[in-house]
């Protein structure tokens, strides 16, 4: 191991640069001087990470979306990987999530006797059971976020660490919705859905309207309701076109990001499928799960899936705590009739809220130290 620890990072969404970020805080503790670079976005970089392409470059899901960026991604992992290796060599690669784009690249990596870490295990457990011959090959290590993982791996010869999800750390077990509200501008007597249709270009393309159109009618319903929407910065000028569009006006505020902010103001959300969903748990938000994505990608995700629920909080629940809307039931009429049930039921929402605070003490851990012992004894060996 080299004097100053150099570690390459990938971080290939909005929620993974998150993770990241976490991740390298914890590992700054352990050793203040390292080197950290890589592709990473806003909070892997305000830990003094050197981003060589931005996260968003890999923000794409969807089998269909992912064609018409191939070449593009795949350039960037070649020339990624050929400049780790002839160039600023790490002692330790991290890939965090996007296990499409990393796995590819651990497996380059390790072939040439770089060390190599899988951070967030794919989900195997839910779809796409063949990826388990591609981590043993890829990952000398996998962090699990979820505390049934490490087992599920080690029948596959796979060493892995369950370090708790960073998020129930940042996040409060207690959110201070009143707070929450005056920092946002919002009335305090009156009732808060907040809209996230997700970061990515497609996420906004398919649900941006869809969501805005559900809330247009809640609108008309209920007089007292008030809407907000944290947006990408990338994203804000499609997300404000879509507003005018529902004529929702003042009853909607557009936030610069801050879903945190949004999610601990709410009564309820209306919420893309990802990793939000499990940040809404945690913030004990009853909502409404909602996804649409290109034709041929659904008809090919559907046949890998393994189980009923798509949700986080469902699978980790192993039960449909909150209601999912997928593909053709995802209709205005119906996410707006079900964000209406959350809000007349509060026997409902005060039972999920004790489901969701169990939750948080299960995925409750000291992550970043737990991961950097993990990482601390691979680069040992």
């Amino acid at each position: 191991m080299s004097p100053s620890v150099r570690i390459a990072l990938v971080a290939g969404e909005t929620s993974g640069d998150l993770l990241g970020g976490l991740l390298l805080g914890g590992l700054r503790q352990r050793w203040p001087d390292l080197q950290a670079f890589g592709i990473g976005g806003p909070h892997l970089q305000a830990q003094g990470f050197d981003a060589w392409w931005p996260s968003d470059k890999l923000a794409v899901r969807g089998y269909v979306e992912v064609l018409r960026h191939y070449r593009e991604i795949v350039g960037i992992r070649r020339e990624l990987q050929q400049r780790l290796l002839q160039g600023l060599r790490p002692d330790v690669f991290v890939g965090v999530d996007a296990p499409d784009f990393n796995l590819d690249l651990e497996a380059g990596l390790r072939e040439q006797g770089v060390r190599t870490v899988h951070f967030v295990c794919p989900s195997i457990w839910a779809w796409r059971p063949e990826r388990v011959e591609k981590i043993r090959r890829s990952a000398d290590h996998v962090l699990c976020i979820f505390p049934f993982e490490p087992e599920l791996l080690a029948q596959h010869g796979i060493g892995a660490t369950y370090v708790g999800h960073p998020l129930a750390n940042v996040i409060p077990l207690v959110p201070d919705r009143a707070a929450a509200r005056a920092a946002l501008g919002l009335r305090a007597d009156a009732p808060v859905v907040a809209i996230l249709p997700g970061s990515r270009a497609s996420e906004i393309q398919y649900l941006g309207e869809l969501f805005l159109s559900a809330a247009s009618l809640l609108a008309r319903q209920r007089p007292d309701l008030q809407f907000v929407l944290p947006a990408v910065p990338a994203h804000r000028a499609r997300i404000d076109a879509l507003v005018a569009k529902a004529g929702l006006g003042d009853r909607l505020k557009v936030l610069a990001g801050q879903s945190h902010a949004a999610l601990a103001a709410c009564d309820v959300t209306l919420i893309a499928s990802g990793t939000a969903t499990l940040e809404a748990a945690l913030f004990k938000r009853p909502m409404v799960i909602a996804y649409n994505m290109n034709w041929l990608s659904w008809q090919i995700m559907r046949r890998k899936q393994l189980q009923p629920w798509v949700g986080l909080p469902n699978i980790l629940s192993g039960d449909f705590v909150v209601p999912e809307f997928l593909q053709d039931r995802a209709r205005p009429q119906a996410l707006a009739q079900a964000v209406t049930d959350w809000l007349d039921d509060p026997a409902r929402c005060a039972a999920l809220q004790a489901r969701f605070t169990d939750l948080h003490h299960t995925l409750r851990r000291d992550t970043a130290m737990l991961a950097t012992h993990a990482i601390e004894e691979l680069l040992a060996r």
